[in-house]
């Protein structure tokens, strides 16, 4: 996805959002947030740096530690950079209307390296193939993690995906989205 769709759901004379503009890479780690949105329905936006945007995901239930849980990961349109430091709130009758907060936020590499170059390339065949596997190391989250395509043939829709916490030493049957105050801010929505 390309940042004219978030642009084109956007009206930047009315939201404080980050207007689209694609970054080219630089030589620092690979970044990623969540951020705990208030729209329409609670939910939490997982994002991960690649090719000079956020590739974005909704996850109506929030990530979990626990490797038993299959999160829902509804893939949406790509994020400038710059969003992943945003809170503040979406003007009503503005696209995704409501307040946000960054909820955790970290950098991340590939399960197979952590060198950035080769990180990417392997998270790009992932993403093409359906199928990443991450390292996060965030506030809240940590550890392996993999996003996994679903593939259903009765429903044409391509953005299904789940979200699961590998098993590893920051795997926890606890309720992380408990810890609900942004990483950054404090704040709570």
């Amino acid at each position: 996805m390309a940042l004219n769709e978030y642009a084109r759901k956007r009206d930047f004379k009315k939201t404080s959002e980050p207007k689209p503009k694609v970054k080219k890479s630089s030589a620092q780690p690979l970044r990623f947030c969540v951020q705990k949105h208030r729209a329409s329905h609670l939910h939490y936006d997982f994002r991960i740096e690649l090719d000079g945007v956020m590739k974005s995901w909704a996850v109506p239930k929030g990530p979990s530690l626990n490797p038993k849980d299959k999160r829902l990961a509804m893939m949406v349109e790509d994020h400038p950079i710059d969003y992943m430091t945003f809170e503040g709130e979406i003007p009503k009758g503005e696209y995704g209307a409501g307040k946000v907060i960054v909820w955790d936020i970290g950098v991340y590499s590939s399960a197979e390296s952590a060198d950035r170059d080769v990180s990417r390339k392997k998270l790009e065949a992932g993403l093409f193939k359906g199928d990443l596997k991450l390292v996060l190391m965030g506030h809240k989250l940590k550890g392996a993690f993999a996003l996994v395509k679903i593939k259903n043939k009765k429903d044409d829709r391509d953005n299904a995906w789940l979200l699961i916490k590998e098993k590893d030493q920051f795997a926890k049957a606890i309720d992380i989205t408990k810890k609900n105050a942004s990483v950054l801010s404090r704040k709570k929505l």
